[in-house]
């Protein structure tokens, strides 16, 4: 398996998890899933932008706003049970790609 595929899966499952987790899985609890979404969703989609210098690139950056969604992850299970399954499940995903860079990067160093 490619680091760079995996962490590509990752980034497009964490961004097809928001729009479940708040309209379908668990919405807020005031009923508003799309300002939820007009608050998570963004993020993930801006390191589209950087996609035209190279994946790997785009991969940095999407890692970089993961740290956040991991955090949002673990509060989210921590204080709504309701919302337990889509959080721990946003907490794998981030952490499946933050790990992931850790493995391109390996692998390049040990590349000659």
């Amino acid at each position: 398996m490619n680091p760079l595929r995996t962490g590509l899966f990752a980034w497009a499952l964490l961004v097809l998890l928001q729009p479940a987790w708040y309209l379908w899985l668990a919405p807020p609890a005031n009923g508003n899933g799309l300002l939820a979404l007009a608050f998570t969703l963004p993020p993930l989609l801006l390191p589209l932008l950087a996609l035209r210098t190279g994946a790997k690139r785009a991969l940095l950056w999407v890692g970089i706003v993961a740290l956040f969604y991991f955090c949002h992850g673990v509060v989210a299970a921590w204080v709504y049970p309701s919302a337990r399954v889509p959080a721990l499940l946003e907490v794998l995903l981030c952490v499946v790609l933050i790990a992931t860079l850790g493995w391109a990067t390996r692998a390049a160093r040990r590349r000659p």
